[in-house]
């Protein structure tokens, strides 16, 4: 009685193996293959095995988080905010693994950062990236909890009247209740340069219509910019308060009557990671927590955008090390050119 059986089971398994290779032009077999997925490995013990931490930043430099590299004695050199958050995330890591992890810094443009990521050459990036702006860029990402709380989109101008313009419209209007309706209003025919790609360029491509955009492939390039067209720079409060102050003097950021930042919206900068890393995640959301809790990440914060220093002395003792095959092509800090009308 079992023979037949055991004939119906081998049939059985014979019609699947015929029908299997009848539908093989169809991509079934190749879906139904594909459906069973191996265990992901462990994306801490790789980085304890390898030694390596591999780490992205952008070649723009986004002072005070990641200033201009500058070459040494011993090679060329980045500094930065994020770059000592980097060594922090690293030195855990060495305790964590039981033996001495490097980071290895691939300094690009912003944009190469996403292709980095999804083409699995970077555990993580960190360039003062916000995680509240929706971006399509962003998919297949994740990010940790916030280093640094106190970001938004704000204005820096160069000419007086442009100031005392927005001031004014801010003054007749001030009887209205949606402030943040009221400063749309007051950019309104005005033409901002932005940071391609990044946040302000987001932000005023959903929000802002009745601006033209002078996009740029980096921030200083918007500083360079010799267009008569551009009123303001639309960017990072802290990056562009920072350079307002201490780099381009000659430039003010727009505030409101109180003295507070005349902001379009707040930002949280955070490290970013592939969606999947979730042991690396929770590793870089422990240390996150312990910087902050233990204070060190406030002394960090206050150290790069409070105190007075030369940025070049700082890379020369406690920057980072990284490849520098490209550096005439990254040094370039590229153009701008006013958006189309979409």
């Amino acid at each position: 009685m079992n023979r037949p059986q055991r004939g119906l089971r081998s049939l059985s398994f014979s019609g699947i193996l015929v029908l299997s290779l009848a539908l093989q032009g169809c991509g079934l077999v190749l879906d139904a293959v594909q459906y069973i997925k191996p265990v992901a490995a462990d994306e801490l013990d790789g980085i304890c095995g390898r030694g390596r931490l591999q780490v992205g930043m952008a070649f723009e430099p986004f002072r005070p988080f990641v200033f201009p590299a500058i070459f040494t004695s011993e090679g060329p050199r980045v500094t930065g905010l994020d770059v000592e958050l980097v060594r922090e995330i690293t030195a855990a890591l060495s305790e964590r693994c039981g033996r001495p992890i490097t980071p290895v810094l691939h300094l690009v443009h912003f944009r190469d950062l996403f292709i980095g990521m999804s083409e699995g050459k970077l555990d993580l990036f960190v360039s003062a990236v916000s995680i509240n702006i929706p971006s399509p860029a962003e998919a297949g990402l994740a990010f940790s909890i916030p280093y640094f709380y106190d970001g938004g989109l704000a204005l820096i101008v160069k000419r007086p009247e442009v100031a005392a313009r927005i001031a004014q419209f801010l003054r007749d209007n001030q009887g209205n209740p949606n402030t943040q309706a009221l400063k749309k209003a007051a950019l309104a025919g005005m033409g901002l340069a932005v940071h391609e790609g990044r946040s302000p360029h987001l932000y005023a491509k959903a929000n802002l219509q009745d601006v033209r955009l002078l996009l740029c492939d980096s921030f200083p390039a918007a500083f360079e910019s010799q267009d008569p067209g551009i009123d303001a720079i639309l960017g990072k409060q802290p990056i562009m308060e920072f350079m307002a102050t201490r780099v381009h003097q000659d430039w003010q950021p727009i505030r409101m009557d109180d003295g507070k930042p005349f902001l379009l919206t707040r930002e949280h900068y955070a490290v970013v990671m592939a969606e999947e890393s979730y042991r690396l995640r929770w590793f870089v959301n422990e240390v996150l927590f312990q910087l902050e809790t233990s204070g060190r990440l406030a002394d960090m914060r206050h150290r790069w955008l409070k105190e007075d220093y030369v940025y070049a002395r700082r890379a020369a003792t406690e920057g980072l090390p990284f490849a520098a095959e490209k550096m005439g092509e990254q040094s370039d800090q590229g153009r701008c050119r006013w958006a189309q009308p979409s």
